[in-house]
Parts: structure tokens; sequence; C-alpha cells
């Protein structure tokens, strides 16, 4: 069990319900800021970071239940009684076990980037970002994973408009502790296996799925099959965008959820 909260943030004090931003691999909750500006007006946002992220240090959980050990813990650390779910990539499967397992704790789900299952080619082509983090972990250059974290998750698009912004962000991570790189490495094993077909059926708030059209980290087939498991889910594909949508489209990404959260339940 973690022995701290996770460390986190809280933008806006909105009367609708609370909204959970729950991170994918790499980011902080401070990657929500868009985001999290733009819903904040209608609802108390709240941010944070997992259990071996930036923020939150600790050693991660070795199975992704436990992450939703930490995030139910953390609400009710906060005194929240539900909230409207919104998970991108590695956030998105531990919304859906939230979800499942949870179901009185989450009004509605949102799903970004997300796949229903972690598949024998989406953990072999996971291997190479696994041991850069080990190697990362050892001393050597940690800019390595961000390198590969950039080619997976970004659009040549994006790569190339951001170019300056990206340089910068690599010089950071590898200067990142070798700590973090072997909890990034753990976050990343906690995914082996993972199937959430078994419990999409169990999902019975109003759900929204958003694929990437370029994402080669999770191809839209798996949010279309995920959308396909939860009785009730809309699917969108958003054009143009590469696995981080919250970060390429942040306004696309507001368009959708919005409409979705209403201002009171």
């Amino acid at each position: 069990m973690m022995n701290t909260i996770l460390t986190h943030k809280i933008w806006g004090a909105g009367a609708g319900d609370p909204v959970l931003l729950m991170n994918g691999g790499l980011m902080t909750f401070l990657s929500w800021g868009p985001v999290a500006a733009g819903l904040e007006g209608a609802h108390r946002v709240i941010g944070f970071d997992f259990r071996g992220m930036l923020k939150s240090p600790g050693t991660p959980p070795p199975v992704i239940d436990g992450h939703v050990d930490d995030v139910v813990a953390l609400l009710d650390y906060l005194g929240v009684a539900h909230v409207h779910a919104v998970g991108t990539s590695f956030g998105a499967e531990v919304g859906v076990l939230l979800a499942a397992k949870h179901p009185a704790r989450v009004r509605s789900l949102a799903l970004i980037t997300a796949t229903e299952r972690i598949d024998a080619d989406l953990w072999r082509a996971a291997q190479p970002l696994r041991e850069a983090c080990r190697v990362a972990a050892r001393g050597a250059d940690g800019g390595v994973v961000f390198d590969i974290l950039m080619r997976g998750t970004f659009s040549p698009a994006y790569l190339e408009a951001q170019a300056e912004a990206i340089a910068v962000r690599r010089q950071q991570i590898a200067a990142m502790p070798r700590a973090w790189f072997e909890g990034l490495d753990v976050l990343l094993g906690s995914l082996h296996n993972v199937d959430l077909r078994p419990v999409l059926g169990l999902i019975t708030c109003p759900t929204l799925v958003v694929g990437a059209e370029l994402d080669l980290t999770f191809p839209p087939g798996h949010s279309r099959a995920l959308a396909a498991g939860i009785p009730g889910a809309r699917l969108e594909i958003v054009k143009g965008s590469g696995h981080g949508l919250v970060a390429e489209q942040p306004e696309r990404v507001l368009e959708l959820l919005e409409p979705f959260f209403p201002v009171s339940s």
C-alpha cells in the first residue's frame, strides 16, 4: 500500500462534478494545463502523478490494480465522492479499472488513446523502451528513452513544429535521476498481460473513447475495440494526431470533453 498521498494539483472550483485527469506514462499533471484551464471554470479539476512519476516519487505498484487503489486513496483524502474520470494512455487503462471496480466513484469516463489489451505485438514494441530505461538507470544517456518515446508518441508534423521545444525537453529528460528511469520501467512492466476485455462490460457510466488517427502506440483499432466492449460507449477518432493527443490537439480534446461533462449532475 502507498504510504503517502499522490502529489496532486487542483484547478478551479466550478459547480460541476470534479474532473479527474490521469496521466500517460511520461506525463506529469502539469502536462494537462491547457485542458485543465478549459474545464476549471465549470468544474473542480484534479490532476496528479502516479506513483513512480516525476512528482510522486516511490516504487510504482508491480501491477496496474495498485494504481487504482492509489487513486481511490487520493479521492478519499480529498473528500471527493465521485468524478468525471479522464485518462490518456496508461491513465486510461487505470481509468477502465477504476470505473469497473468502483462504479459509484465514476460519473462518466473518457478514455484517450487507449487500448483494450496489451497484446503480443504491443508488448514486443514496448521492449526497446524498457531496455533504454534500464540502461539509463545504470547511468547511460537518458535522452535515448526520450527519443524512442517521441517517435511513438507524436505525429511527424508535431515533431517538426515543436522541434526547438522538444530539444530542450530531451535535455531535461536526460538529466533525470536514475530512479526516475527505474520507475518508468516498472510502470511499463505493470502493463504486461493487461487484458481489460473481461471488465469492460462492468462499466455502467457514460463513456467516451477518443482515438488518434496516427497513433503508433495504440493504433485506432484498439480504440475501436475498447469502445465496442463498453456498453453504450461513444467513439471519436481525431484526425492528424499521434498518440500524444492531449499535447498535440488540446483544443480538440476540450471540444469533446466539455459537452460530455455536464456542469451539474
